[in-house]
């Protein structure tokens, strides 16, 4: 995720939508005031200093504490868990209890989604890609709890869609394109190839009708929304 000061727009990252090859492309463009997550710190050679990443981590009141097992193990607090304040996958929600109603209301707010379909498989080619043996996809998808991707509750509040700009995937250059005409940015910004995941075939050619319907069901909101089709 990103805040960018600078430029007055916030960026909400969902999974599986190139989204830390946006994030690492918009970074281009921070200031050193702008908070930026770590997850893409890897692709952001341009950067400099002990971490390509930068104030992330928040002292607010609503920030949740560390847990008390943490605590008793004297586990560090990590990058990704909600405790350090801004991390990778922040929902909009805690987004604007953190920013506050001024900077949520007056920034560009914007996020990407995907054909749940076929980001299922993406996720399922990503989350197993060192597990051997793999696998079947039908049987990662058998429990939700290790196979749902939560897209919807990042960019919503309260169920409702709590952003000005959703991209999606399908067609990513020009909706990127169109974000950077909204925000005035005239820098070219390339789009590293950031967590992809190889499958070598169709996203259709993994679904019986069963798991069709089974993940139609998973994200009906999503689908309803953008008007996606199997």
């Amino acid at each position: 995720m990103i805040i960018s000061h600078r430029h007055k727009f916030i960026y909400i990252k969902t999974i599986k939508t190139a989204s830390t090859s946006l994030e690492a492309a918009l970074s281009t463009i921070c200031g050193p005031d702008d908070v930026i997550t770590v997850a893409a710190e890897r692709l952001m050679e341009h950067r400099t200093g002990d971490t390509k990443a930068q104030n992330y981590r928040l002292d607010h009141p609503a920030v949740p504490k560390q847990k008390l097992w943490r605590r008793l193990l004297r586990r560090p607090i990590r990058y990704y868990h909600p405790e350090v304040g801004y991390y990778e996958h922040i929902p909009a929600w805690r987004m604007k209890t953190y920013v506050g109603d001024e900077i949520w209301n007056r920034y560009f707010k914007f996020s990407f989604e995907r054909n749940p379909w076929d980001r299922q498989v993406s996720f399922y080619a990503f989350k197993t890609r060192n597990r051997n043996p793999r696998p079947s996809f039908d049987a990662f998808n058998r429990s939700k709890r290790q196979a749902y991707v939560w897209n919807w509750d990042l960019y919503t509040i309260e169920d409702k869609v709590a952003l000005d700009f959703i991209g999606r995937y399908e067609t990513l250059e020009d909706d990127f394109r169109k974000v950077k005409d909204i925000l005035g940015i005239k820098d070219e910004l390339s789009l590293p190839k950031a967590n992809a995941s190889e499958r070598g075939k169709s996203y259709r050619d993994f679904y019986t009708n069963e798991s069709r319907e089974t993940i139609g069901q998973w994200y009906k909101r999503e689908i309803e929304l953008f008007g996606y089709a199997f």
